[in-house]
C-alpha cells in the first residue's frame, strides 16, 4: 500500500478523520442555509463499511458500492443513504437503485441530523426488483427510488445503534 503525504500508511484512517471532519461542516452548512451538503452517500457509504466490515469498491464502479466475503462467497452490495431529520414526513425515499447493473443486494444505511449512524437494513436484488417492477408508482419504476417504509419491509435489520 503507498503511503499517503502525511506519511500514514493506512488511507482508511485518514479517511474516517476526513469524513469526522466533513460532517461537522456538514452541520453548519445546513444550520446556515436549511439545506444538506451533498455528503449523505459518502458517509452512508464509509458507516456501512466501518461498521459491518465490508469491502468499499474503487470509485465509480459500475452497479455496486462495496463487496462482503462470508462463507466462501463474495455479495456485491449497492450501499444507500437516507438522513432522517427530526421531524421529517414519513415518505421519505431513497436515491435510485440501478436495476440493469450487477449487484446483489442493497444496503440502507439510515442516518441521523448529525450524520451518525442509526441503522442498517439490507435487501436481497429480487425483493428490491419485485417492488421497482411492480405497477403502480412512477418513482419507483422510472426513478427507482424506494420509500425508507418500502424498503425496510422488503429488507433485513442488519445492525442498530444502541
Amino acid at each position: 500500500m503507498k503511503p499517503m503525504i502525511d506519511g500514514s500508511r493506512d488511507p482508511t484512517v485518514r479517511i474516517m478523520e476526513v469524513l469526522r471532519a466533513a460532517k461537522v461542516l456538514a452541520q453548519e452548512y445546513r444550520a446556515l442555509t436549511g439545506k444538506p451538503l451533498g455528503i449523505t452517500g459518502e458517509v452512508a457509504e464509509y458507516e456501512a463499511a466501518r461498521i459491518l466490515g465490508i469491502e468499499l469498491t474503487p470509485a465509480r464502479q459500475a452497479g455496486y458500492d462495496a463487496v462482503e466475503r462470508r462463507n466462501g462467497s463474495t455479495r456485491r452490495l449497492q450501499i444507500k443513504g437516507r438522513c432522517l431529520l427530526p421531524g421529517s414526513k414519513p415518505g421519505q425515499r431513497l436515491g435510485s437503485i440501478d436495476v440493469e447493473k450487477e449487484w446483489d443486494a442493497v444496503l440502507m444505511v439510515l442516518l441521523d441530523e448529525n450524520l451518525e449512524a442509526l441503522e442498517i437494513h439490507e435487501a436481497e436484488r429480487a425483493a428490491v426488483l419485485a417492488v421497482l417492477l411492480a405497477p403502480g408508482s412512477r418513482a419507483r419504476n422510472e426513478r427507482g427510488a424506494l420509500p425508507v417504509t418500502k424498503f425496510k419491509s422488503i429488507g433485513k435489520l442488519r445492525w442498530r445503534r444502541s
